[in-house]
């Protein structure tokens, strides 16, 4: 299941980006002291009180502007505000109220979203520099200083106490999200596992325009896919409706549980493919690899060989993928990609037991010390897997600074070896633990 996504919003220049990048933990969201700036939604995880949640930065919006650039802003925000749990609306405590505040408290009210009001830059605390904002008609003002981390632990407070009263009826289908580039397939695809036309199908780029989620049953399992629009290259998404159907879709992989990514094996996989490819793998989502159009391509004995090792070679960030040669036109192979789906979503919530775990670490750590540096040596006393769906192992380590990127890659390969986890990425944290 997705975690709750949390929407930062407000006009330009209020402390946004300061707000997201304190809270994700590291510099995100470019910060600088003119409008404008951050005009892409950015997304980060984060978690509070033991609740996870993921947050979406977005652009100022500037409801009465004619320019292009700040209605593309608000597209995009009002994507993030559409798909969001909780809004988080940042007004500008020094400055004090406009006329923008009160046409954007407009908009949220309109969305029907629960919306925690947050007055910035309140490095001093006084009831007056916060009466006005009453004014806006959304309860009670939280001051922060998201400049000085003042604050903030009553506001996530206020925002992870709604995440329960929104959530709606429990969901137990898997969730597939189908993305690739432009006229690859997709829903061809997606209408091929449906069994009925339900997306348009024309050789044309660009038909899908949103994302759409379609409830199946297929034997004793229930599913949702969501169909999306093709993924172009950043410098060739020329109009507004277009981006804002590229933003569906990567929200799409945010949601899913399992992601089909779809590529025209007439063309092989391109530069496109792989950065698709990498974000849904940056984004901890199990995935399966869907070459498509297979019927077009001229084949010997060998051929899905070839293609298996160019995939290997283009795919080393990620070489755990699973892959699927299939023509969604003619049906050819289709019918084994949901049993692909159950298998790499098995393997992404699959708990390794503790004692276990353990058992493996320590071999491994025996058989291949860590390095030393300076005199120095990466100590385990103990691991544990902390989540699942990307599964997650954390490290009690004596010092984090001494497991080197080499080393991870080890105890991850380690893990992989000892258990299936085709088709999932895995991660590894590590926690400092004295050694009493």
């Amino acid at each position: 299941m997705a975690n709750p996504l949390i929407a930062i919003v407000g006009r330009p220049n209020v402390g946004k980006s300061t707000f997201f990048n304190k809270i994700a933990g590291r510099k995100i969201s470019i910060t600088e002291d003119r409008p404008g700036v951050t005009r892409d939604r950015l997304y980060a995880d984060s978690e509070w009180r033991g609740k996870a949640f993921s947050m979406v930065d977005t652009g100022g919006i500037e409801m009465r502007s004619e320019d292009v650039m700040w209605k593309e802003i608000k597209k995009q925000a009002e994507v993030a505000i559409d798909t969001a749990q909780v809004i988080l609306f940042f007004v500008d405590g020094k400055e004090g109220l406009t006329t923008s505040d009160y046409d954007v408290a407009d908009m949220l009210r309109r969305s029907k979203k629960p919306v925690i009001l947050v007055v910035n830059k309140i490095d001093v605390y006084s009831e007056e520099k916060i009466f006005e904002f009453y004014s806006l008609g959304l309860g009670e003002p939280y001051p922060v200083s998201a400049e000085h981390g003042t604050g903030l632990g009553d506001v996530l407070d206020e925002a992870v106490s709604w995440f329960e009263k929104v959530e709606t009826s429990e969901d137990d289908s898997i969730k597939i999200a189908v993305v690739g580039k432009p006229n690859a397939g997709k829903s061809s695809l997606v209408n091929r596992l449906l069994g009925f036309e339900r997306s348009i199908v024309t050789d044309i780029a660009g038909t899908t325009r949103d994302a759409i989620d379609t409830k199946f049953t297929y034997g004793d399992k229930n599913y949702t896919i969501i169909d999306t629009a093709g993924i172009r290259k950043k410098s060739k998404v020329e109009d507004d409706v277009e981006y804002y159907s590229v933003m569906r879709a990567f929200d799409a992989v945010r949601r899913a549980d399992v992601c089909l990514l779809v590529v025209d094996s007439a063309d092989g996989l391109t530069e496109q493919d792989t950065k698709i490819i990498g974000y849904v793998h940056e984004a901890g989502k199990p995935s399966v690899i869907v070459m498509n159009k297979w019927d077009l391509i001229e084949k010997d004995t060998n051929t899905i060989n070839k293609f298996e090792l160019k995939l290997k070679e283009d795919l080393k960030f990620m070489d755990y993928f699973k892959s699927i040669y299939i023509s969604a036109k003619t049906g050819q192979r289709a019918e084994k990609i949901l049993s692909l789906v159950d298998t790499v979503y098995a393997h992404s919530v699959f708990r390794i037991p503790t004692g276990v775990l353990n058992d493996v670490i320590a071999d491994a750590v025996r058989a291949n010390e860590p390095p030393s540096y300076n005199g120095r040596r990466l100590k385990v006393y103990y691991s544990s897997q902390v989540s699942v769906a990307p599964p997650t192992v954390a490290l009690f380590v004596n010092s984090v600074d001494l497991l080197h990127f080499s080393y991870q890659r080890f105890l991850e390969n380690t893990l992989r070896k000892a258990f299936d986890f085709s088709g999932t990425p895995i991660k590894i944290l590590t926690r400092e633990k004295k050694s009493n």
